[in-house]
């Protein structure tokens, strides 16, 4: 192939790469979030060029429709990092939408950390969570990790098909008093659901009060603190404090009352502990240093081993990469999350999701009858 056509062919893939990011960014500003003209809207990023041509292209997408984007750059940050200063400030300016494209993760809130928001019972360590689930004042999406090729696939999808499977599984999980989860790679475990509410990553993040990541794609629910007994096996991905990993040699967790006991597997798995072990010495470490209040980094330290959600993936143009904000709305996988829950009572540094492939999950209901939830990674009612 001459010079001339093999520039021709690139610059031809090239312009549809970017007319598809630019379809994708539409449909994330038009479609899920419904951005109305004169709103405010905050996109927090980072200066890395995956995350960062997103942003700009969501930019354009909110200019186009007459709100008004804000673009706030701040540098990489992780599980573990505080987010800057500027950025807790301008989302206390309570925009109407709040937009997070980080490279790894927005940080945490370091005044909302040591001095919670407080409403209605719960405790909220974040200005953003205070806004969007608290007093409802705000909407959002979030998206950790995120990369051109996850977003032009993952969010132009059938945002009905996708709201109607979760909706049915909330419905399950909603009348649930227990959940069973087992596949055929070893996992068994059982949860407690009675009380507790389940979530929807459905992608219409329309109206205050709404928000979850883009891609969407998952129905979670918190166990009851203290409730989960059995075993899980990580078979497919994986967060650390590091950044996520694909699994090689599956990871055995142990649970008793709700906590992990034991780790078992290779190399993954003694990189899960250390992060775990990690999560708690900086939990103490925080409270000596003045950013959790006495006897929070204690709390803090021993939910770094609680389990603190199950979701269920039902995005179908997801695929596992090692990507876990796409690998966890993969069809026919459900996660577990160790760590920090969405019940806001079981608060900790971490939140790492890990990949369960084909799990079977029964729902045990109020009358004691069980009802199937999923079958070896399909839903009954296909």
């Amino acid at each position: 192939m001459s010079m001339e056509k093999q520039f021709d062919q690139g610059f031809g893939e090239f312009l549809f790469r970017e007319q598809r990011l630019e379809h994708a960014a539409r449909v994330a500003v038009i479609e899920s979030l419904k951005v109305r003209e004169g709103e405010r809207v905050l996109i927090v990023t980072n200066p890395v060029r995956e995350v960062a041509t997103i942003a700009f292209a969501v930019h354009d997408a909110v200019r186009e429709v007459g709100a008004v984007p804000v673009l706030l750059f701040q540098p990489r940050k992780t599980q573990f990092d505080f987010c800057e200063d500027e950025v807790t400030a301008a989302i206390a300016t309570e925009p109407n939408v709040v937009i997070s494209l980080s490279a790894e993760k927005m940080g945490k809130d370091r005044r909302a950390i040591k001095e919670p928001y407080l409403i209605d019972g719960k405790s909220y360590d974040s200005t953003l969570h205070y806004l969007l689930h608290g007093v409802k004042k705000i909407r959002s999406f979030w998206s950790p990790g995120i990369t051109v090729d996850c977003f032009i696939r993952t969010v132009p999808v059938d945002y009905q098909r996708m709201k109607q499977d979760c909706e049915t599984l909330k419905n399950l999980l909603d009348q649930s008093v227990s959940l069973e989860i087992e596949n055929p790679k070893g996992t068994k475990v059982r949860i407690d659901t009675k009380g507790r509410s389940s979530f929807t990553d459905d992608g219409d993040f329309s109206r205050p009060g709404t928000g979850g990541n883009l891609p969407a794609g998952e129905t979670f629910i918190s166990p009851v603190v203290g409730s989960a007994e059995g075993t899980i096996v990580f078979d497919g991905s994986i967060a650390l404090a590091g950044g996520v990993i694909r699994i090689n040699t599956p990871i055995r967790v142990t649970l008793e009352k709700g906590f992990v006991v034991s780790i078992e597997g290779g190399e993954e798995a003694k990189a899960l502990e250390q992060t775990l072990n990690e999560a708690s010495i900086r939990a103490r470490r925080y409270e000596a240093e003045g950013n959790l209040k006495k006897d929070e980094g204690e709390r803090y330290a021993k939910n770094a081993r609680h389990l603190g959600e199950l979701g269920i993936g039902v995005n179908r143009q997801a695929r596992i990469t090692g990507n876990m904000l796409e690998d966890e709305k993969v069809y026919g996988t459900c996660h577990f999350a160790i760590g920090s829950n969405y019940d806001e009572d079981a608060p900790s540094l971490i939140h790492l999701d890990g990949l369960v492939s084909k799990p079977t999950i029964y729902a045990k209901t109020h009358n004691g009858t069980w009802e199937p939830v999923m079958k070896e990674g399909r839903f009954p009612w296909e």
